[in-house]
C-alpha cells in the first residue's frame, strides 16, 4: 500500500456564528483528528459581503487545502451558488459545485454529495440491494434529493432501481411511499413519515434532522426525523435512527472524498 507524503487537508469555511453550523463543524474537526486528516476550520463575521465571500473561497483554491467546504447555511444576503462558482470544482468534496453536479449527471468522475454517498454506503454495508427495487424519495433539495436519484439511477453495484421523487406538491404521499422497496425521507418536517405510509418490509432510511420542544429533555427539545421512528419501526424490514444513522455516515463520505481529491492531486491511483 501506498503511503501519502503528506496528510490530506481539509478546509471549512463559515461565514458568521451560526450555532447548529458550529455543533457540525466540531464534528468534523474531530473526524478529521480522529482519522489523520489535517482539518481547517476558517471562519469569515457575519458582516462578510459577497465579495468578501468569493474572494475568500478563491484564495482557498488557490491554496495548499485538498478539499473546501462552505458551511451552510449562509448569513442573508450572501448567495451560496455564486460563492461555490470560486471553488476549485477538484476541491469540492461536499460536490454541490455545478460541475460536479454536472459530472454525476453525466456519469463521470467526481464528487457525489456526501448524504446521498452515505446513504449508498448504508446500503451497502448492511448487504441491502438496490437493483430493480423501487426507491422513492420524499424531497428534491440539490443537497440530498435529486443527487440521491441520480445514483440510485446509475448503472453499478447499488444503483440500477426504479426511482420516483415525491415533493410538496406530490398527490398522494402516502400512497407512493406505500410503493416503496426503499423509502428515503429528507424533507425536513418532524415525523412526518407515518406507519401507514410505509409497505411492510420495506427499507426506510430517515435523512431528516429536526428540532422539537419536549420539556423532559434536558434542554427543553430532542432531536427527531422526517419518519416516526416508534410507529414506522415495526413494520420496516430496515430502518435507520435518528440521530446516529445517515448523519455519521455524511461525515465519513466527506473525509473519503478528501482523500480522494489528495490521491488525485499527488497523481496516486485511485482506491478501489
Amino acid at each position: 500500500m501506498d503511503v501519502l507524503p503528506e496528510p490530506p487537508r481539509l478546509t471549512v469555511l463559515q461565514v458568521g456564528s451560526d450555532p447548529a453550523s458550529a455543533v457540525y463543524i466540531r464534528n468534523k474537526m474531530k473526524a478529521c483528528a480522529a482519522t489523520g486528516v489535517h482539518g481547517e476550520h476558517r471562519q469569515l463575521p457575519a458582516t462578510a459581503s459577497q465579495a468578501d465571500l468569493d474572494a475568500e473561497l478563491a484564495r482557498l483554491s488557490a491554496g495548499p487545502a485538498d478539499g473546501i467546504i462552505l458551511q451552510l447555511p449562509l448569513p442573508p444576503g450572501l448567495v451560496a451558488a455564486s460563492a461555490m462558482l470560486q471553488l476549485d470544482p477538484d476541491k469540492d468534496v461536499d460536490g454541490f459545485h455545478p460541475v460536479n453536479l454536472g459530472r454525476l449527471v453525466a456519469g463521470l468522475p467526481g464528487f457525489a454529495p456526501c448524504t446521498p454517498a452515505g446513504i449508498r454506503e448504508l446500503l451497502r454495508r448492511y448487504e441491502l440491494p438496490t437493483r430493480g427495487r423501487h426507491v422513492v424519495i420524499l424531497g428534491r433539495s440539490l443537497i440530498v434529493g435529486k443527487p440521491a436519484a441520480l445514483l440510485f439511477l446509475e448503472k453499478r453495484v447499488l444503483g440500477d432501481a426504479t426511482v420516483t421523487v415525491c415533493h410538496s406538491a406530490s398527490r398522494d404521499l402516502p400512497g407512493l411511499c406505500r410503493q416503496a422497496d426503499i423509502l428515503i425521507a429528507a424533507v425536513g418536517s418532524p415525523e412526518l413519515v407515518k406507519a401507514d405510509w410505509v409497505r411492510e418490509g420495506a427499507v426506510v432510511v430517515d435523512v431528516g434532522m429536526n428540532r422539537v420542544p419536549d420539556a423532559s429533555a434536558p434542554r427543553g427539545q430532542r432531536l427527531v426525523g422526517d419518519v416516526d421512528f416508534a410507529g414506522v419501526a415495526p413494520r420496516a424490514g430496515a430502518i435507520s435512527p435518528v440521530p446516529g444513522g445517515v448523519g455519521p455516515l455524511t461525515v465519513a463520505m466527506l473525509l473519503c472524498n478528501t482523500l480522494i481529491a489528495c490521491r488525485r492531486r499527488r497523481g496516486l491511483p485511485e482506491l478501489p
